[in-house]
């Protein structure tokens, strides 16, 4: 019998008054549901009328059809391939709804899982940007033909393998396993799976992060020397600041005040002298920046004439105009500026572990060494660059 056909013999017993609360536990109909023969007699409408029925014995009825039914649909897609399931499923309703970035880690990492081809496809359904695609890697032991319910620890582990022997750092490592995991943890959720989540018993070697040194105040000064327009002032609005580079590159003027009276709406009040984190960019797509990275500011005094010259530049300065443009008054593109002006210079002082977050922690570190005069000695050194 199914489950339509119970509910509505349930309705129709109820509604007739017919319907009473279950009899003792353990009593089955030839289905195999553990109904009492009242709720049997209501099902074939023969029950005559008892006492007026309870929620408790459609529930029950229901939750034991369920826990005998769910095996048997999950088993039935349990049958799709990883790709499918990826494809049909798990891109569309779990991946879908992550940030930017969220989309940008979890598309990186499925092209370890399943050939770049296929995630391409995958996204492009989502609407994600047309791009070449790397061809598949002959050797990489992907998964894409394996239904869901024939994959096992053991072909988990030959990726990883893989991707050890290929020297793929321990984070790298680790995403690629906590995706094929996020994807069985899904699979397991829509009933689309009932096993064992084969990337549970997979046990990676132990690590240690590596430390990243802190800059110091004559490397800040060395890279401010080689630093031109944008990433100069990016650098000197991270570490007064520590916005991060997505704030930064998503920083419009209508989240700007120069003046000293309030500005903006009453629903979206920016003080004077302050600034708004309401937007981000990444990658040259910008949105709105998370609940809890909504915020204000106050401008630093260093950071206010680098603002107000930037102000007064003959365009790009209307309210929905960004603080930092390209020629073009696009918003910068922070990965842009980091692989054709960071990476270079990083490696021309010998610093090829240089980085936006490390730039936005050197106040952190700088003022704990130099305190209240670490700020005259940056303020004297943007001025002898002429920022």
């Amino acid at each position: 019998m199914d489950r339509d056909r119970l509910l509505t013999q349930i309705d129709a017993g109820e509604r007739n008054g017919s319907l009473t609360s279950p009899g003792p536990a353990g009593q089955a109909d030839a289905n195999g549901f553990g109904l009492s023969s009242q709720l049997k007699r209501a099902q074939a409408g023969r029950a005559t009328a008892s006492s007026p029925t309870t929620l408790k014995a459609l529930h029950a009825a229901g939750k034991k059809f369920k826990t005998r039914v769910q095996p048997e649909s999950a088993k039935q897609f349990s049958r799709l391939t990883i790709t499918e399931f990826v494809k049909e499923k798990f891109v569309p309703e779990h991946v879908a709804f992550k940030g930017r970035a969220g989309r940008m880690h979890y598309e990186a990492m499925l092209k370890h899982i399943i050939t770049p081809d296929e995630v391409e496809r995958a996204f492009n359904a989502i609407g994600g940007r047309a791009r070449s695609v790397a061809p598949a890697d002959s050797n990489w032991p992907y998964l894409n033909d394996l239904p869901l319910h024939e994959i096992h620890p053991s072909d988990v582990q030959q990726i990883i393998s893989a991707a050890m022997n290929r020297n793929y750092s321990m984070q790298t490592i680790t995403h690629i396993r906590n995706v094929i995991s996020a994807i069985f943890t899904h699979a397991r959720k829509t009933n689309s799976y009932s096993g064992d989540n084969p990337a549970k018993p997979v046990r990676l070697p132990e690590w240690t992060r590596r430390s990243t040194p802190a800059l110091t105040l004559d490397q800040v000064r060395n890279v401010f020397e080689l630093m031109q327009y944008p990433e100069r002032e990016m650098t000197l609005i991270t570490i007064l600041t520590r916005m991060n580079v997505s704030e930064i590159c998503g920083l419009k003027w209508k989240c700007v005040n120069l003046t000293g009276a309030w500005s903006g709406s009453d629903d979206d009040a920016i003080a004077p002298i302050g600034i708004g984190i309401r937007s981000q960019c990444f990658r040259g797509e910008c949105d709105a920046v998370r609940t809890c990275r909504n915020r204000s500011l106050a401008i630093p005094d260093l950071l206010l004439p680098i603002l107000l010259r930037l102000r007064a530049r003959p365009d790009y300065t209307g309210p929905e105009d960004y603080v930092l443009v390209s020629r073009h008054g696009t918003p910068i593109n922070s990965m842009n500026i980091t692989a054709r002006r960071l990476k270079p210079i990083a490696r021309k002082l010998n610093m090829p572990w240089l980085t936006w977050s490390l730039l936005r922690k050197a106040h952190g570190t700088l003022e704990a060494e130099y305190g209240a005069e670490f700020e005259y000695l940056l303020a004297k050194m943007v001025r002898s660059d002429s920022l």
